[in-house]
Parts: C-alpha cells; sequence; structure tokens
C-alpha cells in the first residue's frame, strides 16, 4: 500500500492507470463493515448534498446499468482472505470527473442514511486531485 492507499485495480479498456484508492483509514473502516454487511460496493452518482458523496452498500444492493462505469476494483482483504470491492460511478458523474484521480477518505460525522457507514459516525468522503495527462471520456 504505497503512500497510505491502495490503488484500484484498471477496469477501462484502454487505460494503464488506477483512478480511484482507498485511504488506510478507509481500508480499515471498509474491513470492519464487512465483517457487520458481508460484501460490499462503492456508488458515486453526483449531484448535491450526500449524492456527492460516495455510497457504500452491501454488494449487489444497488443495481448498476448501461449508465454506470466500473471506475475500479478493489481487494481488501488479508493475504489469506479476498475480499473484493467495486467502486461504480455514474457515466454522466464520470464525464464531468474524467480528468481527477478519486481517493476514498473517512471523516468524522454522519453521512445519508443509505450509506452503511451511518451509523459509525464517520463517512466516506472524496478528495480529488487533477491528472496531469489528457484523458479520454467515455
Amino acid at each position: 500500500m504505497p503512500h497510505n492507499r491502495l490503488d484500484a485495480a484498471v477496469t477501462l479498456p484502454g487505460e494503464d492507470f488506477s483512478r480511484v484508492a482507498l485511504t488506510a483509514v478507509s481500508i480499515e473502516l471498509l474491513r470492519k463493515l464487512w465483517e457487520q454487511h458481508g460484501p460490499l460496493m462503492f456508488h458515486q452518482s453526483g449531484g448535491c448534498c450526500d449524492g456527492s458523496s460516495p455510497m457504500c452498500y452491501p454488494a449487489g444492493e444497488f443495481i448498476t446499468g448501461d449508465s454506470d462505469v466500473l471506475l475500479g476494483l478493489f481487494d481488501i482483504g488479508q493475504p489469506e482472505r479476498a475480499q473484493p470491492l467495486e467502486f461504480w460511478m455514474s457515466r454522466e458523474q464520470f464525464n464531468y470527473w474524467s480528468h481527477t484521480h478519486l481517493t476514498v477518505d473517512v471523516v468524522d460525522g454522519r453521512g445519508s442514511g443509505f450509506s452503511v457507514e451511518s451509523p459509525e459516525g464517520k463517512r466516506f468522503l472524496i478528495r480529488s486531485t487533477l491528472m496531469d495527462w489528457n484523458v479520454p471520456k467515455l
């Protein structure tokens, strides 16, 4: 985990770089949530208020489709136990943020009631960094 983060496996055809990462503190919280809820997934919809935060759901609870992009795939497990976690984003939001690298972090506070971390008094937060190369839109 270089620089205290875990980069997602590349999922977009023709790309050779990760677009999304998890901080060490987000991995710690995700492992705790996995024990409570089983396999997890993220979906980033865009919009205002909680719609601009990544939402964490039990895997498969949020149904994705053609209007969504699989932005990255993580394994948050230990060597003896795989724990795959997908990071999805709405295609419309991806087109707005296609020039940024996203890092999922954790801050104190209550997020949306729909995201599984809400009862923990924590919420997931996206930190973005502009990419310094030309990145195509989908």
